[in-house]
Order: structure tokens, then C-alpha cells, then sequence
């Protein structure tokens, strides 16, 4: 998995603002869509905290939290987030720093492409995943998804496994997939 320097990281921030804000409208109204009140919810791969500041603002009854392996980005998620009722932590996806079945709903946005081992990241979101919680994965259409399809259904109920095309309105870039599953 790549950690940003500080520089990318700033720059990294400066895009997202810019050109994902549509997408993370959209995750962030389908998290409301599904979040029951008072959810405990987890952004893996939280990078500056747009997704975050975006459901803080929509579903203030939410107990957001949000990992990234990059401390930079932790920090401009923190800055973003301050006086927000968010817990940041710095963490890899293969090895989240949170007990089993910590969470109602884990949502990564943009970063699964970055997981070197994608089969190790999935049974990770599976292990802090509460019973009956769902996860919800969104990255780039282009990315071929067939690994992260056999790791969700090897450990969700496979039945639950979905995978999706996703639109966001008013969206300058991009058609994404948005690959689910619920915990048993």
C-alpha cells in the first residue's frame, strides 16, 4: 500500500476537494441510505477526511472513525475534522487497529487499488465488521474487481456479494464500481 509524504498528501487533498466531491456526496447519501441512527462507522483509507466531513455534517448521530496508513493524511483529515466528534487513526488495511466486530458499516472510498494484498484486506474489513454490518467498497470502474469479488464472497455470505456501477451527479470524472457485502 502507498503512504503519502507530506507534499502529495496536501496535494492529494487539493484534488479530492476539487473533483470528488460528487462522489463522496453520493457514498455519503448511500451511507445514510443504510446506516442505522447512532451507527458506529469506519472510512478505511480515509485520506484527508472528505468522506468523513461529509457524513459528520449529513448524519451528525453517526460514530465516524477513520484509518489511513498515511500519517500526513491523518493529519489533514484531523485539521478538516477539528471539533468534530471523529477518531482518526493512523493503520494498514491488512491489519486495522480495531477489536473484532467493532463496526455497523465500513465504507473505503479510492483506495482499494492501492491494497497489495487484497484477499488479507477483505478478511480484515470482515473481522471489524459487526454481525449483520455491511461493507461497501468504492473504486475506479477500470479496475479489474474479480479478486475482491472471490475474497468478499470467501468472507461474507456470498449471497450478499455485489458488485455495481456508480454514477455521482455533477461528477467531472468517472464512472466507479461499488462492491458490498453484509456480515452474517
Amino acid at each position: 500500500m502507498t503512504t503519502f509524504g507530506a507534499k502529495r498528501s496536501r496535494g492529494y487533498d487539493q484534488r479530492a476537494s476539487r473533483l470528488l466531491g460528487g462522489l463522496y456526496r453520493r457514498i455519503a447519501a448511500d451511507v445514510d441510505a443504510i446506516a442505522q441512527s447512532g451507527a458506529c462507522v469506519l472510512d478505511v483509507g480515509t485520506g484527508p477526511g472528505e468522506l468523513l466531513a461529509q457524513l459528520g455534517s449529513r448524519r451528525p448521530d453517526l460514530r465516524l472513525h477513520g484509518v489511513d496508513l498515511s500519517p500526513h493524511m491523518i493529519d489533514l483529515a484531523d485539521a478538516k475534522l477539528s471539533g468534530g466528534a471523529v477518531e482518526l487513526s493512523v493503520g494498514d488495511v491488512a491489519a486495522l487497529p480495531y477489536p473484532d466486530d467493532s463496526f455497523d458499516l465500513v465504507v473505503s472510498s479510492l483506495s482499494m487499488h492501492e491494497w497489495p494484498e487484497v484477499d488479507r484486506a477483505i478478511a480484515e474489513l470482515a473481522r471489524v465488521s459487526r454481525p449483520g454490518g455491511a461493507v461497501a467498497i468504492y473504486d475506479f470502474r477500470f479496475l479489474r474487481s474479480a479478486a475482491a469479488l472471490s475474497a468478499l464472497r470467501r468472507s461474507f455470505e456470498a449471497a450478499t456479494v455485489r458488485r455495481e456501477a456508480v454514477r455521482p451527479r455533477r461528477q467531472p470524472i468517472g464512472l466507479y464500481t461499488r462492491l458490498t457485502a453484509r456480515a452474517a
